[in-house]
């Protein structure tokens, strides 16, 4: 699992108008997993599945 960070250097992520994370491969807004007793929240792409880490 890729940081969010690298993955939006590496093309993978992108921003929308409104700074949204956006998948580069489906053009989706990401949706947030966010596990109370963990630093990173995980990000998911709804179409595709993928999914990058991003530490809170």
């Amino acid at each position: 699992m890729k940081s969010v960070r690298k993955a939006l250097r590496a093309g993978d992520l992108e921003k929308d108008t409104y700074d949204r994370l956006v998948c580069g491969e489906c053009e989706k807004p990401l949706k947030t997993e966010n596990d109370p007793d963990e630093i990173k929240t995980v990000r998911i792409c709804p179409e595709c599945g993928a999914e990058w880490k991003e530490i809170r």
